[in-house]
């Protein structure tokens, strides 16, 4: 089982962030094998809206370390999203990575795999906002979310047993591919709505296009 923690505080190891989420890790169990991927050790682009993933399949002009992130990301079972709330949103690391994965919500390229969330902030008010994204972007990418925690910076230790029992969750997800029914439904009214426009952009995002044809979603 193969999970992969991306970690958007630009704090890195000091985090309050990363501490919870290696309470999700901890609930992993030993069979899980974790790498930790530190954004703030990336060199992370801007996407510029040039279509180019959509014409050839994840091509990108840009020369960064997003292609290997996502990369890592295709070859995950498992996802672990771990952010600071940053006024009700991911940080700007992580969205600019999920921005440069645009072919993966019209290729629904993570379909099998489960994503969880992990969110800090300082009041924890609004958290529930940055998690529900991160499910969102489970879902039209194609993944099932296995769930989310989040804290306050003043109850970080009360929240560590919750963080530990997701973390149990997305290993068994993954190991019994566990179907949540109204999130399947979800991501099918996503697919549906994509297969339209890829169908309508045929000539021009000919990789998706292809990529649709192959797996005989059109």
């Amino acid at each position: 089982m193969n999970i992969l923690l991306i970690s958007a505080s630009p704090r890195k190891a000091k985090s309050q962030t990363l501490a919870l989420a290696q309470h999700v890790v901890k609930g992993l169990g030993q069979a899980a094998k974790v790498e930790t991927i530190h954004l703030r050790d990336l060199k992370i682009g801007y996407c510029t809206h040039c279509e180019a993933c959509h014409v050839t399949c994840l091509r990108c002009p840009i020369q960064d370390d997003v292609h290997a992130l996502l990369g890592k990301m295709l070859a995950a079972d498992g996802i672990i999203l771990a952010t600071p709330n940053y006024i009700n949103q991911v940080t700007a690391a992580l969205k600019a990575v999920l921005d440069r994965s645009s072919h993966f919500i019209h290729c629904k390229r993570l379909l099998g795999k489960y994503l969880c969330g992990v969110v800090t902030s300082g009041s924890g008010t609004q958290d529930g906002l940055v998690l529900d994204y991160l499910q969102h972007y489970a879902h039209i990418c194609g993944a099932q979310f296995s769930g989310g925690v989040s804290a306050r910076a003043d109850a970080m230790e009360q929240k560590g047993a919750e963080a530990v029992r997701l973390g149990k969750r997305l290993a068994r997800d993954i190991c019994k591919k566990t179907r949540y029914p109204n999130q399947l439904k979800a991501i099918e009214a996503a697919m549906a709505h994509f297969g339209k426009i890829i169908a309508m952009r045929k000539d021009h995002w000919k990789g998706e296009y292809a990529y649709w044809e192959k797996k005989g979603w059109l």
